[in-house]
């Protein structure tokens, strides 16, 4: 089985029908090899900067620039749901790859990052690169899936 995520509900309902995943489970679709979910925008939200140390929930000029060595992510409770759906997908045994079909740019490139890299997963990743939803477009972006590690550099701007 092959995971794709999208951004949007509607997005993902698009691609779907178009690869046959018809099936509806709990915050996916699934069919013909696929499951196809979606994020809902930023599922994961930077942390606050007193987060990494109390002395910061006061801004103060003399702390700043506050480069954190590792960033930390908050998730909000309305979105917690969706992130567990998308971490059990990553995390199935049956899932052999991740197609990142989220928004072409880097806020899509970073909203799926996030939850792929949340999840732990280090399966293989591909991208699908649309900017229309019409079927024809959809078919040819699976045509031309690109590896994910293609997008590395969109990622880390």
């Amino acid at each position: 089985m092959k995971l794709v995520i999208s951004e949007k509900p509607s997005v993902a309902q698009s691609i779907a029908a178009v690869i046959g995943a018809k099936q509806r489970g709990d915050g996916y679709l699934e069919g013909c090899g696929y499951f196809v979910s979606w994020c809902l925008g930023h599922i994961a939200e930077l942390a606050s900067a007193d987060a990494y140390d109390v002395k910061y929930a006061k801004w103060r000029c003399e702390d700043l620039p506050i480069l954190p060595e590792n960033e930390r992510f908050v998730i909000s409770k309305a979105k917690q749901k969706q992130l567990n759906v998308r971490c059990t997908l990553m995390r199935r045994d049956d899932v052999s790859e991740g197609i990142n079909a989220c928004d072409a740019g880097r806020e899509g490139e970073l909203r799926f990052r996030t939850v792929y890299e949340m999840a732990g997963c280090s399966k293989p990743m591909k991208r699908l690169w649309v900017s229309s939803m019409e079927d024809e477009a959809i078919r040819q972006g699976f045509a031309d899936l690109k590896p994910g590690r293609d997008y590395d550099g969109l990622h880390q701007s």
